[in-house]
């Protein structure tokens, strides 16, 4: 028998503040990146950073649709300073971004996501390019 539940999508968007989020982070470099980021997306976008869940900050918010038929809200791009890598979030999901990625520098990827271990190994300005135009594309998913 089909599971006929709704689900109930986990990660939302909350009050706790990125920046008291960020002061929480034990490590002082892993901190130091985070509040890089925070500025770099904050400038790039125009908006204020929200807490989507316990880690990740993000900027504006897009309505997905799946094939499956469930629908949600997500951050049009934003980023989660995890311990392994910093998790980017919005810049794989355009075509026309491709270009601007294979100008990035050092970084890996998955299917929707960007990780890069420091900010020292990517270009600041092709990265802030990225987030800006990643933003804008993300529009045209919620239209």
């Amino acid at each position: 028998m089909a599971d006929t539940k709704p689900t109930t999508q986990k990660t939302l968007p909350t009050d706790v503040p990125p920046e008291e989020f960020l002061a929480t982070i034990p490590e002082r470099s892993r901190r130091e990146r985070g509040e890089r980021l925070l500025e770099l997306f904050r400038d790039e976008t125009g908006e204020d950073a929200v807490m989507w869940g316990p880690s990740i900050v993000g900027f504006g918010t897009v309505r997905l649709k799946y094939d499956s038929g469930r629908e949600g809200d997500w951050p049009r791009v934003g980023f989660s300073p995890r311990k392994g890598a910093m998790t980017l979030y919005g810049l794989t999901d355009h075509a026309e971004l491709e270009p601007l990625l294979e100008r990035l520098g050092t970084y890996t990827r998955s299917v929707a996501c960007v990780y890069i271990k420091k900010l020292e190994d990517v270009d600041e300005a092709v990265l802030r390019e990225l987030v800006r135009r990643a933003y804008r594309l993300a529009l045209r998913v919620d239209a």
